[in-house]
């Protein structure tokens, strides 16, 4: 089972927003509160073509979620820049993911709805302000567990190029993880993020703990 915050044990971790330093720094550093299923992994690398397939969509679509903050905020200069750059890096990652499954004989699938995603959306509040805040900080959440997953895969697949490939991004995802809380804190003040972002890691541990297995990201 994986580790679960409770009001008993919440007192005694650092906020959300600060850096952990130590073994385990890809969990308690970005701060989930549940740790994937071990049986996770297990299937991902059972079935590891379908696995690539939905990489490669939850790539494409992190740039264009990452361009839709531009589009709809123009008016906010601090997110134009660094989200138009990472917009860029995710499609050069979905790029990198192509040429893996073209290696493998394999062709891109269509898009399937993400259960994880679509979960956490649904908590998104309306408002404008409210909106920008809660996208930041879920999709901050999400690079996260993509860091921890990711961190997953290259720890354990046997294939020393792949293992490598996934050790890489998790890295990238660690620093857009950092990069959705840094422009966050552009225009909340941290008491607001935090109290926030406190409600959403609950969340998503509610939504990773109800999700299928199945050889995806997510």
């Amino acid at each position: 089972m994986g580790y679960i915050m409770t009001e008993s044990n919440r007192s005694a971790m650092v906020s959300p927003l600060s850096p952990v330093t130590g073994e385990d720094h890809t969990h308690r550093m970005l701060q989930l509160r549940r740790q994937t299923d071990p049986a996770w992994v297990t299937t991902v690398l059972a079935d590891f073509d379908p696995f690539l397939l939905d990489h490669a969509a939850c790539e494409r679509k992190a740039s264009a979620s990452a361009m839709s903050f531009v589009v709809r905020y123009g008016d906010r200069p601090a997110l134009l820049d660094p989200l138009i750059a990472l917009a860029r890096e995710e499609l050069e990652h979905f790029h990198q993911v192509y040429r893996i499954i073209e290696s493998r004989g394999l062709q891109l699938s269509a898009d399937t709805r993400d259960p994880y995603i679509h979960a956490l959306s649904e908590h998104v509040r309306s408002g404008r302000d409210e909106r920008l805040l809660d996208r930041l900080l879920m999709f901050g959440v999400v690079e996260a567990r993509g860091c921890e997953r990711f961190g997953l895969v290259g720890k354990h697949h046997t294939d020393p190029e792949l293992a490598a490939f996934y050790q890489d991004l998790t890295v990238s995802e660690a620093r857009h993880h950092g990069l959705f809380l840094r422009l966050a804190r552009e225009y909340f003040s941290v008491k607001t993020i935090e109290a926030r972002l406190d409600e959403l890691l609950d969340v998503e541990a509610k939504v990773v703990a109800g999700l299928d297995l199945r050889p995806a990201l997510h």
